[in-house]
């Protein structure tokens, strides 16, 4: 999965995001319109990560949603 369809799936991705890390409220992702800088320094302030572990945390959540990988395969089957 790549983040720009997770931004551009915002709304179905917000629940995942909100299950993977639950401090995370809907304000909060209301607030981070899929802007991935912005989930990257939530995480840092909110768990006082360094930034090497939130950019981590995101790969590990973009690699463990496949639905988002089968879409893009799709896309590319397509053209």
């Amino acid at each position: 999965m790549s983040w720009e369809q997770v931004a551009g799936r915002w709304k179905q991705s917000k629940g995942k995001i909100r299950e993977c890390w639950g401090i995370i409220t809907n304000d909060d992702t209301e607030r981070l319109e899929g802007r991935r800088e912005q989930l990257d320094g939530f995480l840092q302030e909110s768990f006082g990560m360094i930034k090497e572990i939130a950019e981590k945390q995101i790969r590990e959540f973009l690699r463990s949603h496949p639905e988002y990988s089968a879409a893009r395969q799709r896309a590319a089957n397509q053209n």
